[in-house]
């Protein structure tokens, strides 16, 4: 009996999704809700599942491929039998000296096989610049998939590794890039989160009146408030203490003193909220996500770090859902974890206001008339100036800087 999978709802307001891989082969068995299709929309990754067990007898959809909810994805033949997998061929007795030299081939062979479909476009990328086999890396992503730190992690492995020894009457062929001089490029198509997270960035800057205010933190406080207490913290609530949970709770004093910065425009409305809901920007494979931590201004320091450490988790698993993304009314994202020293953010419509976070580096300060060595990190706030005057923007960001380099104040609501 055949069974059709189809587009499942993808969310309010969200009626079309692009293909971003096919989980299985024509052939392969898969059992009651095992995802078979990955879908990319214009802000998360969604799996649709098979509704019965059985044998996948066809595609009805390529990678790329834009469809709509409700449309055909494959046909299930329900108890059927999976096609018998093709004998291995036996192992050389010896180990190839050219192994490593054919790595490059070897990467391109692999991607141009059935299997490459299993590979999302941000590991095809990186399997091809490092030139590593796919078929010889054990993935870490959900369902064993392969991610873009496992192809990495196993470059890394290999340039580490002692190559084997070449026999003397075989010298080691050139590669083929450097004796050819070969240039080359590759073209690859936008995803649909890419493609949106380009069109809501220039539109926020067509439409709002952005302007950055910059201030210095000196971060000693913080540091040895983490250092003394990160073990009792970790022990007690089974999670780190990071340096996030520390500026969200100073942005809830912030956006408390200056609700400007927590409002947003609505036409010829202003739309205040007493409430803080901070989306955090975290790395997905596909892009930059905003998963909202709801209500940070009534939730403890430990809640903040389990909600953004499960954020990023499921970012890097593409498990996020449209509802985590949902709602924010302020952004905090943090560039120093690249090593980032300063930058103008960009606000996140339909939000007034964007804290930027930066990379912690000693630098001499003056301090009671003598100048000394202090863990400083610029901070930066973008936002709308068509709501947010100057004096409230500098305002808020110097309430955040004396909260963190006094973080009593975020205990007494200072």
């Amino acid at each position: 009996m055949a069974t059709e999978v189809k587009v499942p709802t993808l969310g309010e307001s969200v009626t079309e999704a692009s293909i971003g891989e096919l989980l299985k082969n024509v052939g392969d068995a898969v059992a009651v809700d095992e995802p078979i299709v990955s879908l990319e929309t214009d802000k998360v990754a969604v799996e649709a599942p098979s509704p019965v067990a059985g044998v996948i007898k066809e595609f009805k959809v390529a990678v790329g491929d834009t469809v709509e909810v409700g449309a055909v994805l494959a046909i299930i033949d329900e108890g059927g039998t999976a096609a018998a997998a093709p004998a291995a061929e036996p192992k050389a007795a010896a180990p190839d000296a050219g192994v490593e030299k054919a790595a490059p081939a070897q990467a391109k062979e692999a991607l141009g096989s059935d299997a490459s479909q299993t590979l999302s476009p941000a590991v095809r990328r990186a399997v091809l610049e490092h030139g590593v086999d796919p078929s010889t890396i054990k993935g870490t992503g959900k369902d064993g998939r392969l991610t873009k730190e496992d192809v990495i992690a196993a470059a890394q492995a290999k340039t580490s590794s002692p190559a084997p020894a070449q026999a003397a009457s075989a010298p080691a062929p050139a590669p083929a890039a450097a004796a050819t001089g070969e240039r080359r490029e590759e073209r690859v198509k936008m995803t649909r989160m890419r493609q949106t997270i380009a069109k809501r960035l220039k539109s926020a800057q067509d439409t709002a009146a952005l302007l950055t205010t910059f201030n210095d933190v000196d971060m000693s406080a913080v540091i040895e408030s983490r250092e003394r207490y990160k073990d009792l913290f970790a022990k007690k609530h089974d999670i780190k203490l990071g340096f996030m949970s520390y500026f969200a709770k100073a942005a809830c004093l912030a956006l408390k003193d200056i609700p400007g910065v927590n409002a947003q425009i609505d036409g010829d409305e202003i739309v205040y909220h007493n409430y803080v809901d901070i989306s955090v920007a975290v790395s997905a494979p596909n892009g930059l996500v905003v998963p909202v931590v709801r209500d940070a201004d009534s939730k403890s320091f430990a809640q903040i770090e389990k909600d953004i450490a499960d954020f990023g988790k499921r970012a890097k698993e593409g498990t996020l859902t449209m509802e985590d993304m949902k709602g924010g009314t302020f952004t905090i994202s943090n560039g120093g974890v690249f090593g980032g020293l300063m930058s103008t953010p960009i606000i996140n419509p339909p939000q007034s206001a964007v804290l930027g976070l930066h990379r912690i580096e000693d630098r001499p300060v003056v301090r009671n008339g003598e100048i000394v060595i202090r863990p400083m990190m610029y901070i930066a706030l973008s936002y709308d100036h068509r709501l947010i005057d100057g004096r409230e923007a500098v305002t808020a960001l110097k309430i955040i800087k004396e909260a963190i380099e006094d973080p009593t104040r975020m205990l007494i609501d200072l």
